[in-house]
């Protein structure tokens, strides 16, 4: 059996980590455990333990991520040669460094890090992209989650080729498709939905989502669709700044902002929405391109990340070219009202397949046969 430990940080609980954590109840080769360095108990603790798997805390400060990596280093090497895993797998930076730092002193073999937040050193903080190089080189296999974010890794971060692996993330399909009239009903009376041409977004209102690129399009959708309705779904920094954009627009009639919705009611707002729009400057995989597809959305998006790997253009979507967003979404607004959007939202839940929890799963426990030599499943 191949002990794997799971690091994360800044999260109390991660559902993917929830989805890895069930299935590995279901079979016998990877026995899983987890860590989560975070500033306050995190809550992961107790679903693991409900689980029957094995949690560990670090306490580690966000706020001083400096100080708090430093001394995150001894405590991870010491929970490394406590627990002994065969592998350790990072997810985010804030773990990465500290935790490869820690498992190579340790004497841990095979140190794996998934690039889920690719490229916002390079936009946003380059400074910081020397670390971003020293994970590399510290761990032993880099999992790339798209198309895209294998290229910007051996382009950009300069990492050896022969480290990297594709592993797309992987969702539970079923789970979160799972829509409820009920819900929908709710919903659509709550954001005054009925009747109207409904073009969401669910993503946190930070700059590289696009929402500034959706609201420059916007008013050409209206003056063409005058029933079109944009619903943003997410909270976060930059809703004081795209309030003030909706009211200088005069889009207060065609503009709702959500806030934080119950993970529950998600697959139901992907139900009442009649086009999925996603305009992300950069996005490593991007869960909720994979979730809108597998609940049959006709969708429009820049080729990035899940989209980029999933979207056929004009046949199972929409792919923006990404050179003037304000010109091209009424452009592809326009295409899928007068084409057979209903075809192609099917035509998104079956390619959604790609993206199936079970692949990651494969892929994750492949990837660690072969890191410690191990004859493949199929042998």
């Amino acid at each position: 059996m191949i002990q794997v430990l799971h690091i994360i940080a800044n999260n109390s609980s991660v559902p993917y980590f929830s989805w890895l954590a069930k299935q590995s109840k279901h079979q016998q080769e990877l026995k899983l455990s987890f860590a989560a360095l975070h500033s306050e108990r995190p809550a992961m603790l107790d679903e693991m333990k409900g689980l029957g798997l094995d949690c560990y805390w670090v306490p580690f400060s966000q706020a001083k991520r400096g100080s708090s990596m430093m001394k995150a280093v001894p405590a991870l090497w010491k929970l490394f040669r406590s627990v002994k895993p065969d592998v350790i797998h990072c997810h985010l930076f804030d773990d990465s460094v500290p935790a490869l730092i820690a498992a190579r002193l340790a004497g841990i073999k095979v140190r794996v890090i998934t690039k889920q937040d690719t490229g916002f050193h390079w936009h946003y903080a380059p400074k910081a992209l020397k670390f971003d190089r020293l994970n590399n080189r510290n761990a032993t296999h880099i999992v790339a989650v798209s198309g895209e974010c294998r290229d910007f890794v051996l382009e950009k971060e300069r990492a050896d080729p022969k480290k990297v692996f594709l592993v797309n993330h992987g969702i539970p399909l079923e789970e979160l498709s799972a829509q409820s009239d009920n819900t929908k009903t709710v919903l659509k009376q709550r954001y005054a939905l009925d009747g109207r041409l409904v073009i969401g977004t669910v993503a946190r209102y930070i700059d590289w989502k696009g929402y500034k690129h959706i609201l420059e399009a916007a008013p050409k959708v209206v003056e063409q669709y005058p029933e079109a309705i944009f619903v943003f779904a997410g909270s976060g920094p930059q809703e004081d700044e795209l309030r003030s954009i909706v009211k200088e627009k005069g889009l207060e009639n065609h503009v709702v902002f959500t806030g934080w919705l119950k993970r529950d009611e998600i697959p139901s707002l992907y139900g009442v929405m009649d086009i999925y729009l996603h305009a992300a400057s950069l996005e490593p995989f991007g869960f909720v391109i994979a979730e809108a597809m597998a609940n049959g959305l006709p969708m429009i998006s820049t080729p990035t990340g899940a989209a980029a790997d999933g979207i056929i253009h004009k046949e199972n979507g929409y792919l923006l070219a990404g050179k003037d967003l304000a010109i091209e979404i009424p452009e592809a607004v326009s295409w899928l009202m007068q084409n057979d959007r209903k075809k192609m939202g099917e035509q998104a839940k079956k390619a959604s397949e790609k993206f199936a929890f079970i692949n990651m799963w494969n892929g994750y426990s492949e990837l660690y046969r072969k890191a410690l030599k191990l004859p493949s499943s199929g042998a």
